[in-house]
């Protein structure tokens, strides 16, 4: 069994963060879980603002757009500012209209992120050169029948994010990552896929926020999304386990995919940090 003592060292965690100008928080899993937000993620936020910190709320679950992010981040407590809000929708649109303007998508999407991107000014077809799936919990047969077609035809497939599971109260539920691998096993395409860990992401953090990625601290549940996308870009990564990933998880990733620190919840984070 791996001695995982060496992550949990809350001195080192403390001298190490104090030296941070960006906290990037994932947000299901991490600062709440389903509709039940975690006190200390609310404490320990409003103290780092405080402190003359930058906060960053950074999820990949693109099934809502930001409106309803900053609203249920409102209701939880967090008052989060302009800038402080991104998710791998934003970063999926952002590639659109930057890389492949004009081009036809068809989404596999909810209402919501339908919504985010026609107002960004994407054309939403069922004849369309790119296909980009995501966590849809509106998911039907015949959109799937849809996609697959138009891949297997030669059109483009993305995806908003690699995900495979959402962390609920009371367990999980298939997320984007989950959709993809069933398109993929129909069609042998592999999407490309955008939010955490991938470099795009990381990119539109620092632009975001003018931090430097050494400068910058990133806490989530997920190994191969939050804590990848910290030691891809040399941000120093905090596991918590308030969500998806287990001390046993740890034990067997490969060492390059453990997080720099493994604290029980941001409470820890709050006590290294201020107490």
């Amino acid at each position: 069994m791996t001695d995982l003592s060496a992550f949990r060292d809350l001195t080192e965690l403390s001298r190490v963060l104090s030296e941070k100008e960006l906290f990037v928080f994932d947000m299901d899993g991490t600062v709440y879980l389903g509709g039940r937000v975690f006190p200390f993620a609310v404490s320990l936020i409003n103290k780092l603002r405080a402190s003359g910190k930058k906060v960053l709320f950074f999820t990949n679950n693109a099934s809502h757009n930001p409106d309803f992010y900053v609203k249920k981040l409102t209701k939880m407590g967090f008052d989060p500012r302009p800038g402080e809000l991104l998710t791998a929708g934003d970063v999926t649109v952002s590639f659109l209209l930057s890389h492949r303007a004009g081009k036809k998508v068809y989404l596999v999407g909810t209402p919501e992120l339908e919504e985010q991107f026609r107002e960004a000014g994407i054309v939403l077809s069922e004849s369309a050169d790119i296909v980009v799936t995501s966590f849809d919990t509106t998911l039907t047969y015949e959109k799937l029948r849809v996609a697959c077609d138009l891949i297997r035809g030669g059109a483009e497939y993305l995806s908003t994010h690699p995900d495979f599971n959402c962390p609920v109260e009371g367990g999980f539920i298939p997320d984007s990552g989950a959709i993809a691998a069933l398109v993929t096993a129909s069609t042998g395409v592999c999407p490309t896929y955008f939010g955490k860990p991938y470099a795009s992401a990381a990119k539109m953090m620092s632009e975001m926020t003018a931090v430097p990625f050494e400068k910058m601290c990133v806490f989530g549940d997920r190994l191969y999304t939050d804590i990848a996308i910290g030691k891809n870009s040399g941000v120093t990564a905090t596991l918590v386990l308030t969500g998806e990933t287990t001390l046993s998880d740890v034990e067997r990733a490969e060492e390059k995919a453990r997080p720099d620190f493994i604290v029980d919840s941001l409470a820890d984070v709050e006590e290294a940090l201020f107490s």
